[in-house]
């Protein structure tokens, strides 16, 4: 285990560590004593049938879920739902590469799927919460991932489902973009097979890292409306040192590549014998919302898929600022996703 102070309350919490017990993986072995990050906001009710699921994305936390999707008067409103956040395995926060111990730690630690995260969220669900049906799977990117492995593996227990700017199942392409962030963190020497001391060993593979989502995260016109100025940034190499790479650099390089590798490996249809459009018919009432000008997971992707789901519809959200648009940079972006998240909740379901 590793002393990281970015990860913490301090900058990420409340949240309350919550042991689910030995979780069995896919690939084989297991996680002892799984422990979850989760952070809730609202009231459960006696019915316990106003409970909405946010999981988390690459990189990101349960905080900026709170920040940027979550509050009284938005379509995830506290006042009206009761709201769980949970930071998936190897964000940081719940059991991860940095946080672990003896044969897991770091580089040793076990390969995770989407369908882990789920499992280990569902059985949190149903056991420490007592729930036995959700009002609502959010999420976007890899949020979008679970979102949609939910809605596939427990479609009786997910009554509506919005991913946001992410897949059903990982293309190539994509596969190929999310590798060239992880080579941009092994390559780098002071990475020395995953066993550097801190992030700071690893700094140029981080920058790098930053510098590939500053080209794909944004979009081509993003840069040629010069949106970097409107978020407080003179230069884009401004924006690039201190905003991308700032983000980045505090992060444990072993968790990065423990998400990267669920990320690449996102596939629904493992939940039927590799039949996609089997695995995608489970699924019921769904907003697909794609992000105009994502580069990570265009729309005609993500459209391609909601083909594949019964009653589905598609909502594109339109904002230049791409996928990480996610971050909550375009204040219209989010006002498109309130209004479809509103619709979506108060539309009747079985």
């Amino acid at each position: 285990m590793s002393n990281n102070p970015y990860y913490g309350p301090e900058g990420h919490g409340p949240y309350e560590m919550i042991n689910i017990g030995d979780l069995l993986l896919e690939d084989g072995g297991a996680i002892p004593d799984c422990k979850l990050a989760v952070a809730t906001h609202g009231t459960l009710n006696a019915a316990k049938d106003n409970a909405i699921l946010v999981p988390t994305w690459y990189s990101g936390t349960s905080k900026i879920m709170e920040q940027v999707y979550i509050g009284a008067g938005r379509a995830l409103d506290p006042t009206k739902y009761f709201i769980i956040v949970v930071n998936q395995i190897g964000s940081g926060l719940s059991t991860s590469p940095h946080n672990a111990s003896g044969a897991m730690v770091g580089p040793n630690f076990p390969k995770v799927r989407i369908g882990d995260d789920v499992r280990a969220q569902h059985r949190l669900l149903t056991e420490y919460f007592g729930l036995t049906s959700l009002a609502l799977v959010v999420g976007g990117s890899m949020g979008a991932q679970q979102t949609y492995e939910w809605a596939v593996r427990y479609p009786d227990f997910v009554k509506r489902a919005a991913p946001i700017a992410g897949t059903a199942k990982n293309t190539e392409h994509d596969f190929l973009f999310a590798e060239t962030l992880n080579e941009a963190i092994t390559t780098d020497p002071g990475f020395s097979g995953g066993h550097y001391g801190s992030p700071a060993d690893v700094a140029a593979g981080l920058k790098r890292q930053a510098k590939l989502w500053t080209v794909m995260g944004w979009s081509t016109d993003f840069f040629r409306a010069n949106r970097h100025k409107a978020l407080g940034f003179e230069t884009m190499q401004g924006f690039v040192d201190t905003f991308m790479t700032g983000y980045f650099a505090p992060m444990d390089p072993n968790n990065l590549l423990s998400m990267a590798w669920k990320w690449q490996r996102g596939d629904v249809s493992r939940n039927a014998d590799g039949d996609l459009a089997a695995a995608l018919g489970r699924i019921k009432k769904t907003f697909v919302m794609p992000i105009s000008h994502d580069m990570f997971f265009p729309p005609a992707d993500c459209e391609a898929e909601q083909r594949l789901i019964p009653g589905s519809e598609l909502r594109p959200l339109a904002s230049i600022d791409g996928h990480l648009g996610l971050f909550g940079t375009d204040p219209q972006m989010l006002a498109q996703l309130d209004a479809n998240l509103s619709e979506l909740l108060a539309t009747r379901v079985n």
